[in-house]
C-alpha cells in the first residue's frame, strides 16, 4: 500500500512540473518587448521563436541522457537549462546586459531544449508507475502543460502586471524550485507488479476524479485568470494562490488509497464501476498487461540487434493475414512494407522513420499541433496588429484553458471506450477539425470577437493534438521507445515554426511597408496595424490544417480489430 501510495506522489510530482514547464506558451506576453530592445524586424523575431522550437530537434538528448544518468539528474539538467536560458535573456530585456542577436538566439535554443527534457521525464515516470493506465496518465499530465501561460500570467499580474520582462524572470526560477519540491517523489519510486483486478478498478475511478478535478481548475483559470488582469490589483495574489491550492489539493490521492478497504466496503458495494459506461481499463486489458509484462522479462534477455525484431515481425504479419479472413473486424489483406502491423510493437528509432504510417503520422501534426503552437508564438503581435494589444494577456490565458480542455478531451476514448470505440488515431482526425475552421472566422472577420472565438478554438485543437500524441506515438510505435520516439515526432514543431513564422513575419512585414497601413517605428522596429497584416497568412495556415486532417483520416478510417487493443492496417 505504500508503494501504491508513493505512485500516485509521483503522478502529482509530475503534474507540478507539467504545469510549471509550459514555458514556450508565454512567449508572445513579452515577444513585443523583446523585439523593441533588440531593434529587430518581425522575420528577426520570427526566427527567435524558431530558435526555441529547435531546442525540440535536440530533444531525442534527453531519451540518450536517461541511458547514463538517473532520472531525478536529467531533471535538474532541464532545470538549469531554462535556468541559464531563461535568466540571461530576462538581463537582456531588463536592459542591465547587452548581447548580439546570435548569442539571444542560442539562449532561445537552450531554453527550448530545457522544456523537452521536463517532457521527457515526465513521459518516463507516467508510464513506468502506470504501465496499464499510460494513455490516462499521460493525457492527464500533459494536459497541465496547457495551463503553465494562465498561471504565469496570474503570477505575473499578481507581481508587477506592467512588467513583461517578469514572465522571462519566472520561466527561469519557477521551473527548478518545482523540480526541487518534486524531488523526493521520483527517488522514492516504488517497484512495479502487475495489479490485481480490484486496483485496476480503483485506480479507475482515481484517475476519473482527478480529471474532474483538472476540469475544474481550468475553469478557474479561464474565468478568474482571463479576467486577473482587468481586475483590482489587490486581488490578484488571492486569485493566484486560490491557483496554486487546485494544484496542490491532487495531494489528497494518497489519502485515498490508504483508505481503499473503507472505500470498497462503503461505497463501492454500492457504485460498480464494471456496470457503468466508465470502464476505463477491461480485464481483458489487464490480463494482456499481466502477459506483456512476463513477455518484456523474457525478452530482455535477447540481443537487440535487429534480427529478432525481424523474426517476430514477419510472424505477427503471417498471423494476421491467417486471422484476416476468419474475423470480418480486420482488414481483408494486411501489407507488411512500410505499414504498422500490430499496435504496441516496439520500433526502433531506424525501423520508426522507414514506416509510411509514421510519416502520415508525422504530416498532420505538422499540419495541426505545429500551427497552433506557431499561432500562439505570433498571438502578441496578431493582438497589436487588430488594435487589441491590451487584450494580450486575456488572449494568451483564454489560448492556454482551452489548450488545457483539449488535452483533458485526449482522455475521451478511454472513458466512452465501452460504449463507442473509435480508434486514437480517427480521434486526432476530429480533433484537426475546429483548427480550419478558426482561421476562416479569423480571415473572414478580423474583429476582437472572431479573434476570441478563433484563440479558443485553436487552443482547444492544438491542446487535444499535444496530448494525444504522447499517447498514439506510445501506442503505435512501442511503450519503451517513447523517450526518443515522440521526440523524433516532435522535430516536426521547429520546421513549422520556420516554415510557417516565416510565412506569417514576410506577409506582416510586407504589409508594414505598403504605406497603406498605420507604421509605426520605435527603435528600429516595424509595427504593422490593420487586418491584411495576417490576412493572408490565416487564409494559408486554413489550408495546410485541412492537408493535416486529410492525411491522418485517410488512415483513421482503416480502424481494426480492438479485441486487445491492437490496430492492423
Amino acid at each position: 500500500m505504500a508503494g501504491q501510495s508513493r505512485k500516485w506522489m509521483i503522478l502529482v510530482a509530475t503534474i507540478w512540473i507539467q504545469a510549471f514547464t509550459g514555458t514556450n506558451f508565454d512567449f508572445s506576453a513579452y515577444s513585443s518587448e523583446m523585439k523593441k530592445v533588440l531593434g529587430i524586424s518581425q522575420v528577426q523575431l520570427n526566427y527567435l521563436a524558431v530558435a526555441s522550437d529547435m531546442g525540440k530537434v535536440l530533444g531525442w538528448s534527453s531519451g540518450l541522457a536517461l541511458l547514463y544518468f538517473p532520472l531525478w539528474v536529467v531533471l535538474f539538467m532541464a532545470a538549469f537549462m531554462g535556468l541559464f536560458g531563461y535568466g540571461i535573456q530576462w538581463l537582456l530585456i531588463t536592459n542591465t546586459i547587452s548581447l548580439p542577436y546570435m548569442l539571444v538566439s542560442c539562449l532561445c535554443l537552450l531554453a527550448g531544449c530545457s522544456i523537452c527534457w521536463f517532457n521527457t521525464v515526465c513521459f518516463v515516470l507516467c508510464i513506468k508507475n502506470f504501465p496499464t493506465n499510460r494513455a490516462l496518465a499521460l493525457s492527464l499530465t500533459v494536459s497541465y502543460n496547457g495551463v503553465s501561460a494562465a498561471l504565469y500570467a496570474l503570477a505575473g499580474d499578481a507581481i508587477n502586471p506592467s512588467s513583461s520582462s517578469l514572465y522571462l524572470l519566472l520561466n527561469s526560477i519557477v521551473p527548478l524550485m518545482v523540480s526541487i519540491a518534486a524531488l523526493i517523489p521520483i527517488l522514492r519510486q516504488p517497484s512495479v507488479d502487475p495489479l490485481p483486478r480490484e486496483a485496476v478498478q480503483s485506480d479507475s475511478v482515481k484517475f476519473l476524479l482527478l480529471n474532474l478535478l483538472a476540469v475544474i481548475t481550468g475553469i478557474y483559470l479561464l474565468v478568474f485568470g482571463s479576467n486577473a488582469s482587468q481586475s483590482d490589483h489587490s486581488t490578484a495574489p488571492l486569485l493566484l494562490g486560490g491557483a496554486i491550492f487546485l494544484l496542490v489539493f491532487p495531494l489528497c490521492v494518497p489519502g485515498v488509497v490508504y483508505a481503499r478497504n473503507w472505500f470498497h466496503h462503503t461505497v463501492h458495494s454500492s457504485f460498480q464501476l464494471s456496470g457503468s459506461g466508465f470502464i476505463l481499463v477491461h480485464d481483458d486489458d489487464l490480463e494482456l498487461h499481466k502477459r506483456l509484462i512476463r513477455e518484456s522479462s523474457f525478452n530482455d534477455g535477447i540481443d537487440d540487434s535487429g534480427s529478432e525484431y525481424k523474426l517476430i515481425m514477419g510472424a505477427q504479419l503471417a498471423q494476421g493475414q491467417k486471422q484476416a479472413g476468419e474475423d470480418t473486424r480486420c482488414c481483408e489483406k494486411i501489407i507488411g512494407k512500410d505499414q504498422l502491423v500490430i499496435l504496441g510493437e516496439e520500433h526502433p528509432a531506424h525501423v520508426l522513420v522507414g514506416r509510411l504510417d509514421f510519416w502520415l503520422y508525422y504530416i498532420a501534426y505538422f499540419c495541426g499541433g505545429t500551427i497552433g503552437l506557431v499561432y500562439s508564438n505570433n498571438l502578441g503581435q496578431i493582438a497589436q496588429s487588430l488594435g487589441q494589444t491590451s487584450n494580450t494577456t486575456f488572449l494568451l490565458t483564454l489560448y492556454s484553458s482551452f489548450s488545457f480542455f483539449g488535452r483533458l478531451l485526449s482522455a475521451a476514448p478511454d472513458y466512452i471506450r465501452a460504449k463507442l470505440y473509435f480508434a486514437r488515431t480517427g480521434w486526432l482526425t476530429i480533433a484537426l477539425l475546429p483548427t480550419p475552421i478558426a482561421f476562416l472566422l479569423l480571415a473572414g472577420f478580423g474583429n476582437a470577437m472572431a479573434l476570441r472565438v478563433g484563440t479558443a478554438l485553436i487552443g482547444l485543437s492544438s491542446g487535444f493534438i499535444f496530448a494525444a500524441a504522447v499517447s498514439i506515438t506510445s501506442e503505435l510505435f512501442g511503450p519503451n521507445s517513447v523517450g526518443v520516439n515522440h521526440n523524433i515526432l516532435i522535430t516536426n514543431i521547429p520546421v513549422g515554426s520556420l516554415v510557417y513564422g516565416l510565412l506569417a513575419a514576410i506577409v506582416y512585414d510586407a504589409n508594414a511597408g505598403t504605406g497603406l497601413k498605420i507604421v509605426k517605428f520605435a527603435d528600429s522596429s516595424v509595427v504593422c496595424m490593420g487586418r491584411q497584416c495576417y490576412f493572408l497568412t490565416f487564409v494559408w495556415w486554413g489550408c495546410l490544417s485541412l492537408l493535416g486532417g486529410f492525411s491522418r483520416g485517410r488512415r483513421a478510417l482503416l480502424t481494426i480489430d480492438d479485441a486487445q487493443d491492437q490496430l492492423m492496417y
